[in-house]
């Protein structure tokens, strides 16, 4: 199993700075992605001959793992609102626009739509 990159300030877990949101106890190695994972979709973007640099692999994890964490947190915010306790895909997307990443919602939600398709 990969070892989950080191926190940018160098210090231990998040119960050490006073942090007690329901992630803080959360280890850090299950809050990221598996960096196989990460190391795959990196590499389908570069030429056959191409490397990928550890710390552009764990730097990359962390972005995407903290990214997806921010949207999820701002769907389930809604959720709680309107008394549901089921995130779906229209409430990542709305999470997504209301938080600025308007560019992505249109091709995503064509994903959303083929997705549902596929599944009934």
């Amino acid at each position: 199993m990969a070892e989950a990159p080191a926190s940018p300030g160098g210090g231990g877990s998040h119960d050490e700075s006073g942090d007690h949101s329901p992630r803080s106890h959360v280890r850090e190695q299950d809050r990221y992605l598996p960096i196989a994972n990460i190391s795959r979709i990196m590499k389908k973007a570069l030429p056959a001959n191409g490397k990928i640099a550890k710390d552009a692999k764990e730097t990359v994890q962390e972005c995407v793992s903290e990214f997806i964490s921010f949207i999820t947190s701002e769907a389930s915010d809604k959720c709680q609102r309107e008394k549901r306790k089921t995130i779906n895909g229209d409430d990542l997307l709305w999470a997504m626009a209301t938080l600025g990443f308007e560019d992505y919602i249109d091709p995503l939600k064509v994903y959303l739509s083929r997705y549902r398709e596929f599944v009934e």
